[in-house]
């Protein structure tokens, strides 16, 4: 009698237990009418993420949440972040959403050659922040202070990448990740060669955003450098339209007045470079500016398909501006033509 009653006993413990584990891990929650958000902390106990995962319900036991990542090593593995669960997941899928980082992010892409005025209208797009409490942080606020980069600020430094970012990112946040993508790519080796052009880090960076400027076939980045060094050297002004078309506040104007109007950019009135850079360059012109080409070549002018005509006297370069006019002049008068003909 008495063993009978024990096997009864370990049924019914045996047949909870299976209840149980079925209703806390194989059976989900019920799907969400809206994701539901839960914050990983940076630092924060799998305990306590176990509970807001509970809190939230996006699992029904915290306990045997705890239980499965201590057996399973997946506990030291969660990644902080801001998660969106839709409900209606088993225990082990919710947890490798945390073990590979499926947290929710605001992606912005940052192209190359942008001025630090179009990256915070570009910021201000993702609706993370304000543009102009952006703008005002880059160009003075307490990070950029901290790294040197007055008087002028970050103009030049916020390195065109894609960011991931969490969706509480604020101002700083942004600042500093485009800041140390930044001082990731200056690695000490290009550092040493800063010693072999003879810039600073300023100007080498200034020198980078004449060049992404100027440049539209890649190919042609070094040349282009090579041309402004030479000038340089020769006490030749740059004359680079687009140092003439900069402004702070990003205020555009014809190329025609701009190269005409004085400002402390305009490489057609001051001599040398600029007193910092007028965009945020990429990674090849940077290297354009540590590693330009050697070249003869002191002038160039730009094609219809942005590629240019280098040459070595202010005769060829005479020459080559008449024969881009003559064959822009062709191309248009052929094109007017051919509409003309498909509009009869």
């Amino acid at each position: 009698m008495r063993i009978a009653i024990v096997i009864l006993v370990v049924i019914l413990i045996l047949g909870a237990s299976a209840s149980a584990v079925h209703f806390f891990w194989i059976t989900p929650p019920t799907p969400f009418a809206e994701p539901r958000m839960v914050t990983v902390e940076r630092g924060e106990s799998f305990q306590q993420v176990a509970r807001a995962l509970k809190a939230a319900g996006v699992i029904r036991s915290a306990a045997v949440f705890r239980l499965y990542g201590s057996l399973t090593g997946a506990a030291r593995k969660v990644k902080p972040g801001d998660y969106a669960f839709r409900g209606g997941e088993r225990m082990p899928e919710v947890m490798l959403h945390l073990v590979r980082g499926d947290f929710v992010v605001v992606t912005i892409t940052i192209p190359e050659g942008l001025t630090l005025h179009e990256i915070a209208e570009r910021v201000g797009q993702s609706g993370l922040v304000c543009p102009d409490d952006f703008e005002r942080e880059a160009r003075g606020g307490a990070l950029v202070r901290a790294l040197g980069l007055m008087p002028f600020g970050a103009e030049g430094y916020l390195f065109p990448a894609t960011y991931r970012l969490s969706p509480r990112a604020n101002v700083n946040d942004i600042l500093f990740a485009m800041l140390s993508r930044f001082y990731q790519v200056i690695t000490p080796k290009l550092e040493e060669q800063l010693f072999d052009v003879g810039l600073t880090t300023r100007q080498m960076v200034t020198m980078a955003s004449i060049v992404e400027k100027e440049a539209k076939a890649p190919g042609e980045r070094p040349l282009i450098a090579g041309v402004f060094y030479n000038r340089l050297r020769q006490g030749i002004p740059l004359q680079s339209d687009p140092t003439a078309e900069y402004s702070l506040d990003g205020d555009d104007a014809p190329v025609a007045v701009a190269v005409r109007t004085p400002s402390a950019y305009n490489t057609y009135v001051i001599a040398g470079l600029p007193p910092g850079p007028i965009a945020n360059p990429g990674l090849r012109s940077i290297d354009a500016a540590l590693y330009p080409a050697h070249t003869e070549f002191l002038y160039f002018v730009a094609r219809d398909d942005g590629t240019h005509v280098f040459s070595k006297t202010l005769k060829e370069h005479n020459q080559a501006i008449a024969s881009v006019r003559k064959l822009t002049q062709h191309t248009d008068g052929a094109a007017k033509a051919s509409n003309e003909r498909h509009s009869e």
